[in-house]
């Protein structure tokens, strides 16, 4: 794991910048904007003091939660919208990536994060994001047949094209920042827009509220009206898409396992890759 993996180190690195409607006196290269043990916290006054573990992390293997989290908790498509969660659900899922039952493709990071977090820290990350609430609208989508055209960039985050108009969606969840340069800037006031194709959140409903004539369980029994969480359930309202697909993936693999994902397995057994994106799709939809 580097330090450079989550920046553009390219030689726009060193220019200065400063977040929309961020305190001016606070400017910061891309360098420092992607320092995994001292991110940016452009709107400090916005929230509570932060935990040093969510702030600065532990180096060397514990990166600050906000680098990918962002302080409001509300993260980006390549991480996780954390923000409100159940802080008992936030530390069982600690747990699940340090006991080897989360093994996707992006688990990585946190596998490498959650082995070397001690349980005290574990639990002041978990308060202070559960604490968080979800931004409005933070995750914003669009039905179309056609999207922008995009490209994966730094820190695995897709952005549109330059001046590249759109292509056929297909089968396809494209998420993209609403300001691209807010989000490279890793600025918590700015989300990001789910590209689905055209209908797709029609089946996704139908099969959230009705469970599709048996082809899986209906997501409002355990997450409730509105898929916004019972208990320690988690809330799964206006999360990102792109996320919410490659855990219901994940699970139905294997990846993604454990005693906490027991009952979930019993959903994805049935579901194709157009179900999941359906579901994935209309619950980003939602109002958190």
């Amino acid at each position: 794991m580097k330090m450079t993996d989550f920046v553009n180190l390219t030689p726009h690195s060193l220019t200065i910048h400063t977040a929309e409607g961020a305190d001016p006196s606070i400017k910061l290269t891309m360098r420092q904007i992607g320092d995994g043990f001292g991110p940016p916290d452009w709107f400090a006054k916005e929230h509570p003091p932060l935990p040093p573990i969510v702030a600065h992390g532990q180096a060397p293997h514990v990166i600050a939660c906000i680098l990918c989290h962002l302080p409001n908790g509300n993260g980006h498509p390549e991480s996780a919208s954390i923000a409100g969660l159940n802080a008992n659900y936030i530390v069982r899922q600690l747990k699940e990536f340090k006991d080897g039952n989360r093994t996707g493709s992006r688990a990585a990071v946190m596998v490498t994060i959650a082995k070397a977090l001690s349980d005290a820290d574990a639990h002041a990350a978990a308060d202070y994001f559960a604490a968080r609430k979800q931004a409005p609208a933070f995750f914003r989508v669009v039905e179309g047949a056609a999207a922008p055209k995009s490209y994966v960039g730094a820190g695995s985050m897709r952005f549109a094209v330059k001046d590249g108009g759109t292509e056929p969606i297909g089968d396809r969840i494209i998420e993209l920042p609403q300001n691209e340069r807010e989000a490279r800037l890793r600025d918590p006031h700015f989300g990001f827009v789910a590209h689905v194709p055209p209908g797709i959140l029609m089946k996704g409903k139908a099969l959230a509220e009705t469970g599709g004539g048996g082809k899986t369980l209906a997501c409002v029994t355990c997450h409730g009206p509105g898929l916004k969480g019972l208990g320690e359930v988690p809330g799964i309202a206006n999360r990102s898409a792109i996320y919410l697909y490659r855990q219901l993936n994940d699970m139905k693999t294997g990846a993604h396992k454990g005693s906490s994902v027991a009952l979930m397995k019993q959903v994805v057994a049935k579901l194709d890759p157009d179900d999941m994106l359906s579901l994935a799709a209309y619950a980003v939809s939602l109002e958190p």
